[in-house]
């Protein structure tokens, strides 16, 4: 990257800067910005013993990329700081989990149902670098969003954005969790902010509440049992015993963070590509099951769940249809894909025409 000018630095007045970027990141919409260095060190074993226990799952890499990791001077050369950011994005403050218990409907978690947040924060990043440059010049940087092998919610935490809680989320003290994260890389020597402290206490609802058992213990996450992994990350068949688990989830998992005490701080996002889209928050299984690949392609452009593909995306409302209360739609609908050409998408058919006809 470039490196910034020694001569432009040092007539900087470093604490101004500072209270200069927070102003216009959040001039840009993110809602909190905050300033780490780089020694990831004491998050290292954490990592190491995650990967050492096979928790991330088909995530090799995960494992491919752990030096870059928690080193942001190698990922990136010349990086001294990373500013790092939040933006909220839950639609409302209702934290309920009546849409869990309704059966026919679908699941998809939040952050999920509006456009990819990737480009939005990205873009936005990139704005922010341009705003900094026009004071500082020329500048070392390189913006993230969950896009490279980043320790983000580590460096969040440095950077004093909130706390890593015993879900592995990044809690906010003012606003929960219901919010993404992102990064610049530069080479601006901007002072670390002060990290925040520990405040689950002796709360364990978010562990206890997971549908599977996920947790292995408070923030050791055991990704191959986690729904959002099975959903989102996982290419091959679900676990046999871990689909009755499952309900209506079909793209994410929410539940270790609406049973979360933080949550009662949520703010309202007022980023309207965040608003769900295609009735995604309230959707009928049946409907989404019956889409084309075309409708498919087509309704998830530009959102998160095109990552599962379609594929994945008929093998999780298949899991979802088998858990819903039986009825003889539900059933023609199966029968009708039995055929289906993937083996993946006709195993988890079967089994859930199984389940219905075992009721």
């Amino acid at each position: 990257m470039n490196q910034v000018n020694p001569a432009a630095l040092s007539k900087l007045n470093l604490t101004e800067l500072t209270t200069n970027i927070r102003t216009w990141g959040k001039e840009l919409g993110f809602q909190q910005v905050g300033f780490s260095d780089i020694n990831l060190e004491k998050y290292r074993p954490y990592l190491e013993h995650w990967l050492a226990k096979n928790f991330h799952g088909e995530m090799g890499y995960m494992a491919r990329h752990q030096e870059l990791r928690c080193r942001p001077d190698k990922l990136v050369p010349g990086t001294l700081t990373a500013i790092c950011v939040r933006m909220d994005y839950a639609t409302s403050t209702n934290n309920s989990f009546d849409p869990l218990n309704e059966s026919n409907k679908a699941y998809v978690a939040r952050y999920a149902r509006g456009r990819d947040y990737h480009k939005l924060m990205r873009k936005r990043l990139q704005k922010f670098a341009q705003r900094i440059e026009a004071a500082v010049g020329k500048f070392g940087y390189r913006a993230f969003v969950d896009s490279a092998p980043v320790l983000e919610r580590a460096l969040a935490e440095k950077a004093g954005l909130g706390w890593i809680g015993k879900n592995t989320m990044l809690i906010n003290k003012q606003a929960g969790s219901w919010f993404f994260l992102g990064e610049l890389f530069t080479d601006l020597p901007i002072p670390a902010d002060q990290q925040d402290g520990e405040h689950c206490g002796s709360c364990t609802a978010c562990l206890t509440i997971c549908p599977t058992n996920a947790f292995v213990t408070a923030n050791q996450l055991d990704a191959r049992r986690c729904i959002s992994y099975l959903t989102i990350e996982s290419k091959k068949a679900i676990p046999l015993e871990l689909r009755p688990l499952m309900g209506n989830r079909v793209f994410g998992c929410d539940d270790c963070q609406l049973v979360c005490p933080w949550n009662k701080f949520t703010s309202v996002t007022t980023e309207q590509d965040f608003a769900p889209r295609h009735g995604l928050n309230d959707s009928e299984l049946l409907a989404l099951f019956c889409w084309s690949e075309e409708q498919f392609l087509s309704r998830t452009r530009g959102s998160a769940i095109a990552r599962a593909g379609y594929e994945g995306w008929l093998r999780n409302l298949a899991v979802a249809l088998g858990n819903a209360e039986p009825s003889p739609e539900i059933t023609a609908a199966l029968k009708q894909r039995r055929s289906y050409p993937s083996e993946l998408v006709r195993e988890h058919v079967e089994w859930a025409l199984q389940r219905h006809q075992s009721s």
